[in-house]
């Protein structure tokens, strides 16, 4: 029987991601494929799949408790505010606890995978790399830098890309 590696867990430990708080997190492509958009001088433009990712994204808080604030599509990553309001911290309709950070961003990779895999060809590898980058955003300053980050994200995109340590501020 062979013994598979033990995963990082990247969470932060004793830490509810389901209570209202904002989070930066950042989702990459296996293998980093550039997939979802090109930058041609600092400007980024979607291509087919990063319009799905983009939609799918702004629809999120049709059915979960959440707000989004500043977010970039980028060519092999995605970054994203995710506010989560659950004040009341009330169950569901259902009788749920609460959708957690995790819980909301596996329905994101869910959905958009779905719906770019109607749309590409069996040629064409599609797949998310496993779990993704989080930060709880503790206060005022961290939220402006990270908002600063993600805004200028393209720029740094060809001096970055080839550095993925660089994807967590």
């Amino acid at each position: 029987m062979t013994t598979l590696p033990k995963r990082k867990n990247t969470r932060l430990k004793e830490f509810d991601y389901s209570q209202s708080s904002y989070y930066f997190i950042t989702i990459c492509l296996k293998k980093r494929k550039e997939f979802f958009s090109h930058i041609v001088n600092s400007e980024l433009i979607l291509t087919e799949f990063g319009k799905i990712l983009d939609e799918v994204w702004n629809n999120l808080p049709k059915y979960y408790n959440v707000e989004l604030d500043y977010y970039i599509v980028m060519p092999d990553h995605f970054h994203g505010i995710v506010i989560i309001d659950n004040t009341l911290n009330v169950k569901d309709d259902k009788g749920k606890d609460p959708l957690t950070l995790s819980d909301i961003i596996g329905k994101f990779k869910s959905y958009s995978t779905r719906k770019i895999r109607n749309v590409i060809s069996n040629k064409i590898e599609f797949e998310w790399q496993k779990s993704f980058y989080d930060r709880i955003i503790r206060n005022e300053v961290e939220f402006y830098n990270i908002r600063k980050y993600i805004k200028e994200n393209p720029l740094r995109w060809d001096i970055e890309k080839n550095n993925p340590e660089n994807l967590e501020m």
